[in-house]
């Protein structure tokens, strides 16, 4: 069974996609990025953006019938190598007892230049 979960950002039906997509046991979150969704706003912290996007993430994968828990796959892009440490240390909060198997890469942008870092992941539904 196949389901799209979305939260309601303008960007999933002006681009096309979803914010996650449930295919099988697995919930694939697209790149989230550090906008608080209800204000639009985006934080100039590259730290503050990453605890956003965990938010949202966290709320994403309830609907789905998941939990950060649950992730077992983490893709963190930054643009800068000096988001490198903020960003991780924010992961580190949420995943220090999950640890998902994980990579950080440092790009060239992101589609807005506000944008510092995106998160993608991959959790199991709770079984």
């Amino acid at each position: 069974m196949r389901r799209l979960i979305s939260t309601g950002s303008p960007f999933e039906r002006s681009f096309g996609y979803s914010r996650a997509v449930i295919d099988g046991d697995l919930v694939f979150v697209s790149g989230t990025t550090g906008y608080d969704y209800v204000s639009m706003a985006m934080p100039e912290d590259v730290a503050e953006q990453a605890r956003n996007i965990f938010r949202t993430l966290e709320s994403v994968l309830k609907e789905a019938g998941s939990s950060l828990a649950q992730v077992v796959r983490a893709q963190y892009f930054v643009t800068d190598r000096s988001y490198c440490e903020p960003v991780l240390a924010v992961c580190g909060e949420v995943f220090s007892d999950v640890r998902p198997a994980a990579g950080i890469y440092v790009i060239a942008g992101l589609l807005k230049p506000e944008m510092k870092v995106e998160i993608e992941v991959t959790a199991r539904l709770k079984g």
